[in-house]
C-alpha cells in the first residue's frame, strides 16, 4: 500500500516563495488524501498493490474499469507530488540556474534559458482550471507539455523532469486569484540538482 512520503527540507523551508500554511495543507492534506483514496480504490485488488506508482501510472488501461478513474485521479496525484516535493529545495545556492547536459538541453530546443522559463510560466499561465506544467524528455529532446488535473506525461511516455502545480490549492492562500505572481515566485525555489538527476537518469 502508498504512503505519504516525507518533505525533503521543513515545512517553513521555501518562505517566502511558497508559505508553510500552505506546504502543510499540501502535503498533510491533499496529498495524503490522494494516497488514501488510491489505497482505498485498490484494497479489493491486492494484486494492484504491489506494483509501483510508476507501473500502475502507465498500464491505466489495465486496472478495473470500476476503480480505474480514482485511480488516475488519485494515482497520478500521489505521482506528481511525491517528484514536486523533490523539484523544490530552499533558496540557499542550491542551483538558482540550470548547467551542464540539462543547460546544453534547454539551449538547444529554446535558443536560452530565459525563453525556456518565459515559455513555460506563459505554458502555466494558460492551463484552464486545474493542472500541470511540465519540461519533459521525450524521444532523447526536451519539450514543455501540460497536462489537466493530475494526468502525468509518463502516460503519454515521455519522462517528468519538472513540473508545476497551479492547482488552485497549491498557491491560493498566499497568492490568491494572481497565478502569475506565484509562477514568478516559484522559479526561486526550482531544484535545477534534482532536474539534471532525472534528465541523466532517463538518457542512461
Amino acid at each position: 500500500m502508498f504512503s505519504l512520503p516525507d518533505l525533503p527540507y521543513n515545512y517553513d523551508a521555501l518562505a517566502p516563495y511558497i508559505s508553510e500554511q500552505i506546504q502543510q495543507l499540501h502535503h498533510n492534506k491533499h496529498h495524503q488524501a490522494y494516497v488514501n483514496n488510491l489505497n482505498k480504490a485498490l484494497e479489493k485488488y491486492p494484486e494492484w498493490q504491489n506494483k509501483s506508482i510508476e507501473e500502475i501510472i502507465t498500464s491505466l488501461d489495465k486496472v478495473p474499469e470500476d476503480v480505474r478513474l480514482t485511480v488516475r485521479n488519485n494515482g497520478g496525484g500521489h505521482y506528481n507530488h511525491s517528484m514536486f516535493w523533490e523539484m523544490m529545495a530552499p533558496k540557499k545556492g542550491n542551483g538558482q540556474a540550470p548547467s551542464g547536459t540539462l543547460l546544453d538541453k534547454l539551449q538547444h530546443t529554446f535558443g536560452d534559458y530565459k525563453t525556456f522559463q518565459e515559455e513555460f510560466s506563459t505554458g502555466a499561465g494558460k492551463i484552464f482550471g486545474s493542472g500541470w506544467e511540465w519540461l519533459v524528455l521525450d524521444k532523447g529532446e526536451v519539450k514543455l507539455v501540460s497536462t489537466p488535473n493530475q494526468d502525468s506525461p509518463l502516460t503519454q511516455g515521455m519522462t517528468p523532469l519538472l513540473g508545476l502545480d497551479v492547482w488552485e490549492h497549491a498557491y491560493y492562500l498566499q497568492y490568491y486569484n494572481v497565478r502569475a505572481d506565484y509562477v514568478t515566485a516559484w522559479w526561486n525555489i526550482v531544484n535545477w540538482d534534482d532536474v539534471a538527476r532525472r534528465l541523466n537518469t532517463a538518457m542512461r
